[in-house]
């Protein structure tokens, strides 16, 4: 195995990841604003305080994964708001160019966040640098 070109492809995975999850957070408040993001939630059946805890996870993940830091974290805790994607889009057939997107792009998404857990940092991680990282306590490292 090819130490350098696996770490290659976890950065490349992490931040895929990391821009996905804050696009689709920028998504939120940008086009569909913070009210309209709420009143969807609400006609899903979902309380509207997880808007808030989405896009929190959406923003702070997102720019940890691509920062490199806490990745293996980060992607941990988009898990939930990626199956919680994944069944709002159920209903709605297959393939995400379906009629309110389907269920195949959030299930992608998580499996990209289940190889981030797995791999971690990858190459270019702010974990990476000496001087961060020996800022860390050893018993924080993940």
């Amino acid at each position: 195995m090819n130490t350098a070109t696996q770490n290659y492809g976890a950065t490349i995975a992490r931040v895929s990841l990391g821009v996905v999850l804050i696009a689709h957070g920028l998504l939120k408040v940008l086009v569909f604003t913070i009210p309209g993001a709420v009143s969807y939630f609400e006609s899903v059946g979902i309380p509207a305080i997880f808007i808030y805890l989405t896009l929190f996870g959406e923003f702070a993940g997102g720019t940890a994964l691509l920062l490199g830091a806490y990745s293996r974290l980060s992607a941990l805790l988009s898990m939930p708001i990626l199956l919680g994607a994944v069944w709002v889009h159920s209903g709605n057939g297959w393939t995400f160019s379906s009629a309110g997107g389907g269920w195949e792009y959030p299930a992608l998404l998580f499996v990209l966040a289940v190889i981030v857990a797995l791999q971690g940092n990858g190459a270019f991680a702010l974990r990476k640098l000496p001087f961060i990282d020996g800022l860390i306590p050893q018993s924080m490292k993940i």
